[in-house]
């Protein structure tokens, strides 16, 4: 089992106060959490966005600027839990101070039992099963990859064996398996970790505005371009470039970007001075992209160009052995946020979470776990209090003979598929046929429902055909 990444908490401490550092620096050390101890507000204002915090806590006789510590922690990470430590004279101030983003205050002496189930509910550590974590001990836990199926397993596998070369990277996946968490593995375990790591989503902008962000351009190349800028590939020189979605990008553009991957060299746009770069390229698609090119709607030289190892993410539905583990994972990460010490999951919950599909795989998961978090109550995690969350089950768990029949589910059993469609013809019909509204109802993203919709239409013609022969 992987090591998880340790905690980390910035602790500013009174020099006049050693009895509470020494209680804050034993009870961090029981829960194995890394402490950094700072003497002065000041010192923790110049420390906040150094390295990737999990808590801040402070004494309020500490040297110092605390409401100022406390604007810049809400500036800079406006999630940050904080617990302060006072004594009597700081109750009249404790509404300014909680105003000012104090999430606890606890009064001194500081209790052991106090700060310990302070700590239970801020800093929650379940212990998880990691495929992988990031090696960097100051890199965000949501680069830990939880998992223990042996289909992922093995996807996680490939990506350690590969990442050590500079061979480009396929990886391919439905929306919401975990892409983007793979790529970052292989840069992170690759030897240009210490490079940058360069992420452009092809999906999201348009063709011109593309290109500029992938080369660059020079001042006046177009209006609003102001100023010369570097570009994604130049700005990833000497570590990994990850294009994302890749398949979204037109085929003009996929000549230029197999140019510049073989030649790693390239203008920006508006210019004629040659950037010359040193980059490895990552890409990601949701779609079979070997398929597209088959079909013309990929370059097929630039797909054996990126593919030189292949890496395919399983969906959740394919690895339900980890659903479990995925949940604390979640847990762990976001119950901070409502302040709940959740210590059971609810059977009736986690019976649902096998059984359903999962169309938007482990993102799906992960907003359902933390939308439960903030509907539910007490210390164990369910589904109720969550209209989203039973419109889910009630969709999924529909009797079989209210379910509609279909010339290939005569006897009403449906096939995954077309449990699918139908879950996504009911969204659109509660939505009006808003498909952002619906892709939100689905908990996938709109560019994956209208993918859908494609392949439905597609699949609707190819039958009608084949009806009128």
């Amino acid at each position: 089992m992987i090591e998880p990444v340790r905690l980390n908490v910035l602790v500013v401490a009174a020099k006049a106060d050693a009895e509470t550092t020494r209680l804050v620096n034993e009870v961090l050390a029981e829960k194995d959490v890394r402490g950094l101890i700072v003497g002065d507000m000041d010192s923790a204002a110049a420390k906040v966005e150094t390295r990737q915090w999990d808590l801040l806590m402070g004494d309020l006789a500490a040297d110092g600027d605390t409401p100022a510590l406390l604007r810049k922690v809400r500036q800079a990470l406006p999630e940050l839990p904080v617990i302060l430590f006072g004594d009597d004279n700081s109750i009249p101030h404790l509404e300014n101070i909680l105003n000012e983003g104090c999430t606890e205050l606890l009064t001194k002496p500081v209790r052991r039992e106090s700060l310990k189930s302070t700590l239970e509910v801020l800093l929650p550590d379940h212990k998880v099963h990691l495929a992988a974590s990031a090696e960097d001990e100051d890199a965000c836990r949501r680069y830990q990859i939880a998992g223990k199926s042996e289909n992922f397993l093995q996807t996680i596998r490939l990506a350690e064996k590969v990442a050590p070369t500079s061979v480009p990277v396929l990886i391919t996946g439905e929306s919401g398996t975990g892409k983007e968490l793979i790529s970052y593995l292989i840069h992170r375990r690759s030897n240009r970790s210490g490079g940058p790591f360069i992420h452009v989503n092809c999906a999201a902008l348009s063709e011109t505005l593309l290109e500029s962000e992938l080369f660059g351009h020079e001042k006046g190349a177009f209006t609003g371009a102001h100023e010369r800028r570097k570009g994604r590939f130049e700005r990833a020189h000497g570590g990994t470039l990850l294009l994302d979605e890749l398949s979204e990008t037109n085929q003009r553009l996929q000549a230029e970007l197999l140019r510049v991957m073989e030649q790693q060299n390239f203008e920006r746009l508006g210019g004629s001075e040659t950037v010359r770069v040193n980059v490895r390229i990552i890409s990601t698609s949701n779609r079979d992209l070997g398929d597209e090119a088959r079909r013309g709607r990929f370059r097929q030289d630039l797909f054996y160009r990126i593919s030189g190892v292949h890496i395919h993410v399983p969906p959740l539905r394919e690895r339900k052995e980890d659903i479990s583990t995925l949940v604390w994972h979640f847990v762990n990460l976001y119950a901070r946020e409502v302040r709940r010490q959740i210590t059971g999951l609810d059977e009736r919950m986690m019976e649902f979470f096998y059984q359903y599909h999962w169309p938007g795989n482990v993102r799906q998961l992960r907003n359902i776990v933390r939308a439960a978090l903030i509907f539910n109550e007490g210390a164990t995690l369910s589904l109720d209090g969550s209209p989203l969350l039973i419109e889910h089950e009630l969709q999924s768990r529909r009797p079989a003979n209210e379910i509609q029949q279909t010339p290939d589910c005569p006897t009403g059993t449906l096939q995954l598929q077309e449990l699918e469609r139908q879950a996504i013809l009911e969204a659109l019909r509660r939505t009006e046929r808003n498909q952002v509204k619906a892709a939100r109802l689905l908990g996938i993203t709109d560019r994956t429902l209208r993918e859908k919709l494609r392949r439905y239409r597609q699949a609707d013609e190819l039958q009608t055909v084949g009806e009128n022969k």
